[in-house]
Formats: structure tokens, C-alpha cells, sequence
């Protein structure tokens, strides 16, 4: 079986290497969105803005991992916060993630698609 590597030449790879700090960047943005609580609260926001509360409730996380993770989050620069009143309100700053995570779920779905392939073989 002839397997494709998932990683196309882009912008980013197969033009000029990085650099160390460069490396490190997208090591760091990656290990950011290693995190499922990360993931499940950024495919919230995706859908528009949240307080707390609100990705507490749709999360069905507990508020201080939501907190946590928002902070995590915040400080990578994934995502916005803003005051309204005395609640915080969260939104997306980076929207690029979601484009990375589509193309991870593209990626995983082909390989699901030739190991099926190949077991029917």
C-alpha cells in the first residue's frame, strides 16, 4: 500500500526552513490545540461569542477547567476577551485554527478511508 504523507508543501513548509523561533511558535500553537477541553470551547466560540457561563453550560465542562483553559487559550492569542458589565465575554481572535483543524479531520478521514480500503482487500 503506497501511503501519502497528510503534509502538502506550503507557505510554511517546503520553501525556506524556519526558524528556531519560528519552530517554536508552531510548536507552541500546536500543544495549545492538543487539548480537547481547548478544542471543544474554541468549536463553541466558533458559533459566536460566550460569557463563562454560557461555555459552561454548552460545554457541560466544570467553570474553573473552563477558566483555565480560556486563559491558556487567551494567552496564545487564540482567542479575544472583552468586559460587558461584570461578565467577561470570549470570541475568536485567530480564526485559523479552524482551518487547521479541518485539514487534520481531512487528514484523519483518509487514513480511516485506506485502512478500510485495505482491510477489505
Amino acid at each position: 500500500m503506497k501511503r501519502e504523507s497528510l503534509i502538502r508543501p506550503g507557505p510554511c513548509m517546503g520553501r525556506k526552513p524556519l526558524g528556531d523561533a519560528q519552530l517554536q511558535a508552531v510548536a507552541e500553537l500546536f500543544a495549545v490545540l492538543s487539548e480537547s477541553s481547548r478544542l471543544r470551547i474554541l468549536q463553541i466560540l466558533q458559533r459566536g461569542p460566550r460569557s463563562v457561563g454560557e461555555l459552561v453550560e454548552e460545554s457541560g465542562l466544570k467553570q474553573a477547567n473552563v477558566s483555565k483553559q480560556l486563559g491558556i487559550l487567551q494567552l496564545a492569542g487564540i482567542i479575544d476577551r472583552r468586559q460587558d458589565g461584570n461578565r467577561a465575554i470570549y470570541s475568536i481572535k485567530l480564526s485559523l485554527v479552524f482551518e487547521l483543524c479541518e485539514l487534520v479531520c481531512r487528514g484523519a478521514a483518509e487514513q480511516a478511508a485506506q485502512r478500510a480500503a485495505a482491510l477489505r482487500r
